[in-house]
């Protein structure tokens, strides 16, 4: 049971709609058919207390299974596992747990194949405390115990960890360094978009560093710092500033026709999903209070832009 409370930015809005807004793990269509509580075509109100039960995911996923055995090697290197965690280099493109159109081959059937995840995160997300886009490669982390599934929830809820992103993105910036702060909120437009708002939403703020930049090109590399977990923040933020990440379907704004033909043109026009990658994620292991740092190294694809990038 999960419940909520209208505030006077989400009056107005229908069940669904407002459902959807605060639970972007869901889309409408999803919390259509899981909530059957009440008319999803009414309209909140402010001070409204909204409960919804999301108590069986399986039947929205078509009755997919996770995963009883492991009959093949992981399709992902795993970086660091012990009784109570267990931290991936999840691949680009991969989904990382079920959910209607990704019923199968999701990071978390492997990992429920491969050893044991904490229950605590249902039937369809056992061990998930965070998450990271599908088209997003890069460190997760997923808790095998139960105590250590209370602990993360904790230190991500209330952001004591350090979460670093490499970013290739279009534009050369006047500076080395900034931090970028604006509210974040889900898109009234699209709903499958996230933007920038001046009222309302959530506080989100972004630290970017550049690394590297080449001009004939006029794409950057960044290292983004989130100090806050917002959906989509850091390709949110850097569009919102004029630097969208490359082959980012949903914030690009690509500029691929001002690249002369070459193996960088191609690349750009062949890859799928933006080039976003979660390099280092530092937090202090929940049960043993050890810190860690966890490292994904630059994923080939990115490897190859660089290349591409070099020699253009």
């Amino acid at each position: 049971m999960r419940k909520f409370v209208v505030s006077a930015e989400q009056a107005g809005q229908r069940v669904d709609k407002f459902l959807a807004a605060v639970m972007p793990e869901f889309s409408r269509a999803e919390i259509q058919r899981m909530e059957k509580n009440f008319d999803n075509s009414r309209k909140v109100k402010e001070g409204d207390v909204v409960r919804c039960t999301i108590d069986d995911i399986q039947r929205v996923i078509e009755n997919k299974p996770i995963l009883t055995s492991c009959e093949e090697d992981l399709p992902f290197q795993i970086i660091y596992e012990d009784d109570d965690v267990i931290a991936v280099d999840k691949p680009r493109g991969m989904v990382m747990y079920p959910a209607v159109g990704n019923v199968e081959g999701t990071l978390v059937q492997y990992l429920a194949a491969y050893c044991p995840l904490s229950a605590l995160g249902g039937d369809v997300r056992p061990g998930v405390v965070h998450r990271i886009d599908k088209d997003t490669s890069g460190v997760v982390i997923l808790a095998k115990s139960d105590a250590a599934f209370r602990a993360l929830t904790k230190v991500f809820s209330d952001h004591e960890l350090i979460r670093k992103y490499i970013a290739f993105v279009w534009g050369i910036p006047p500076w080395v360094d900034a931090d970028i702060e604006g509210n974040i909120s889900r898109s009234s437009r699209n709903r499958q978009k996230m933007s920038m708002v001046k009222a309302g939403g959530k506080e989100a703020k972004t630290s970017v560093h550049v690394q590297e930049v080449w001009p004939r090109a006029g794409i950057s590399e960044f290292l983004c710092t989130l100090f806050t977990g917002r959906t989509h923040q850091i390709r949110v933020h850097l569009s919102a500033h004029g630097f969208g990440v490359l082959t980012d379907p949903l914030y690009g704004r690509g500029k691929e026709d001002k690249i002369k033909p070459s193996e960088l043109l191609e690349f750009l026009r062949e890859h799928q999903g933006q080039c976003l990658h979660a390099e280092i994620l530092e937090l202090v292991h929940p049960i043993t209070g050890e810190p860690l740092k966890l490292r994904a190294p630059l994923p080939e694809d990115l490897v190859y832009l660089k290349e591409c990038l070099d020699s253009y």
